[in-house]
Protein backbone atom coordinates (compact mmCIF):
# COMPACT_ATOMS: atom_id res chain seq x y z
CA UNK A 1 0.00 0.00 0.00
CA UNK A 2 1.72 3.52 -1.20
CA UNK A 3 1.56 6.07 1.70
CA UNK A 4 -0.96 8.01 -0.31
CA UNK A 5 -3.29 5.16 0.20
CA UNK A 6 -2.60 4.86 3.63
CA UNK A 7 -3.09 8.73 4.16
CA UNK A 8 -6.43 8.64 2.11
CA UNK A 9 -7.97 5.08 2.85
CA UNK A 10 -9.94 3.69 5.88
CA UNK A 11 -10.85 0.16 6.42
CA UNK A 12 -13.64 -0.66 8.77
CA UNK A 13 -16.68 -3.47 9.11
CA UNK A 14 -20.20 -2.99 9.21
CA UNK A 15 -22.54 -5.46 11.51
CA UNK A 16 -26.22 -5.50 12.05
CA UNK A 17 -25.00 -6.23 15.88
CA UNK A 18 -25.66 -3.99 18.25
CA UNK A 19 -22.74 -2.13 20.00
CA UNK A 20 -22.98 -4.33 23.21
CA UNK A 21 -22.86 -7.42 21.04
CA UNK A 22 -20.02 -6.36 18.85
CA UNK A 23 -17.51 -7.10 21.23
CA UNK A 24 -18.45 -10.60 21.18
CA UNK A 25 -17.76 -10.56 17.56
CA UNK A 26 -14.06 -9.36 18.20
CA UNK A 27 -13.37 -11.91 21.01
CA UNK A 28 -14.37 -14.13 18.06
CA UNK A 29 -12.54 -13.02 15.74
CA UNK A 30 -9.43 -12.60 17.95
CA UNK A 31 -9.73 -16.41 18.91
CA UNK A 32 -10.18 -17.70 15.64
CA UNK A 33 -7.14 -15.73 13.62
CA UNK A 34 -4.81 -15.31 16.55
CA UNK A 35 -5.41 -11.42 15.75
CA UNK A 36 -7.62 -8.47 17.09
CA UNK A 37 -9.00 -6.34 14.56
CA UNK A 38 -7.58 -2.87 14.19
CA UNK A 39 -10.40 -1.41 12.37
CA UNK A 40 -13.59 -0.19 13.44
CA UNK A 41 -16.85 -2.07 13.65
CA UNK A 42 -19.74 -0.07 12.84
CA UNK A 43 -22.70 -0.87 14.34
CA UNK A 44 -25.83 -0.90 11.70
CA UNK A 45 -28.85 -2.45 13.84
CA UNK A 46 -31.70 -1.03 11.23
CA UNK A 47 -29.36 -2.28 8.11
CA UNK A 48 -29.59 0.98 6.73
CA UNK A 49 -26.06 0.56 5.12
CA UNK A 50 -26.97 -3.35 4.27
CA UNK A 51 -30.05 -2.07 2.49
CA UNK A 52 -27.95 1.13 0.60
CA UNK A 53 -25.29 -1.04 -0.69
CA UNK A 54 -28.30 -4.36 -2.01
CA UNK A 55 -26.09 -6.76 0.19
CA UNK A 56 -29.50 -8.11 2.31
CA UNK A 57 -29.40 -11.80 2.41
CA UNK A 58 -33.01 -12.48 2.19
CA UNK A 59 -31.70 -16.18 2.92
CA UNK A 60 -30.88 -15.79 6.26
CA UNK A 61 -33.22 -15.48 9.23
CA UNK A 62 -35.73 -12.20 9.34
CA UNK A 63 -35.20 -11.92 13.06
CA UNK A 64 -31.52 -10.60 12.57
CA UNK A 65 -30.77 -9.51 8.97
CA UNK A 66 -27.87 -10.44 8.09
CA UNK A 67 -25.65 -8.56 4.70
CA UNK A 68 -24.01 -10.85 2.09
CA UNK A 69 -20.22 -10.99 3.21
CA UNK A 70 -18.90 -7.96 0.84
CA UNK A 71 -16.01 -5.67 0.19
CA UNK A 72 -16.51 -2.33 -0.67
CA UNK A 73 -13.68 0.22 -2.19
CA UNK A 74 -15.84 3.25 -2.23
CA UNK A 75 -13.95 6.84 -3.61
CA UNK A 76 -14.17 9.72 -1.92
CA UNK A 77 -17.31 11.18 -3.14
CA UNK A 78 -18.67 8.14 -1.95
CA UNK A 79 -19.24 5.91 -5.30
CA UNK A 80 -18.82 2.28 -4.95
CA UNK A 81 -15.67 1.47 -7.69
CA UNK A 82 -14.98 -2.06 -6.67
CA UNK A 83 -17.21 -4.40 -5.24
CA UNK A 84 -16.92 -8.09 -3.68
CA UNK A 85 -20.03 -10.05 -2.77
CA UNK A 86 -20.17 -13.69 -1.72
CA UNK A 87 -22.77 -15.53 -0.24
CA UNK A 88 -20.09 -17.94 1.63
CA UNK A 89 -18.73 -15.79 4.30
CA UNK A 90 -15.12 -18.32 4.39
CA UNK A 91 -14.48 -16.69 0.83
CA UNK A 92 -12.75 -13.32 0.79
CA UNK A 93 -10.61 -11.09 -1.77
CA UNK A 94 -7.06 -11.34 -1.22
CA UNK A 95 -5.53 -8.31 -0.56
CA UNK A 96 -3.91 -7.88 -3.71
CA UNK A 97 -7.57 -7.35 -5.47
CA UNK A 98 -8.43 -5.11 -2.78
CA UNK A 99 -4.91 -2.95 -3.37
CA UNK A 100 -5.06 -2.93 -7.19
CA UNK A 101 -8.87 -1.40 -7.16
CA UNK A 102 -7.43 0.96 -4.34
CA UNK A 103 -4.28 1.98 -7.01
CA UNK A 104 -7.27 2.65 -9.43
CA UNK A 105 -8.42 5.67 -7.35
CA UNK A 106 -5.02 6.93 -7.75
Amino acid sequence: MSEEQKRTSVLLAVSVDEKENQQKMIDRISMEDGIIPDYPLLSDPDHRVIDRYGVYNPNESKLRPVPHPTTLVIDMDGVVRWKFVEIDYKIRPSNEDILAALAELY
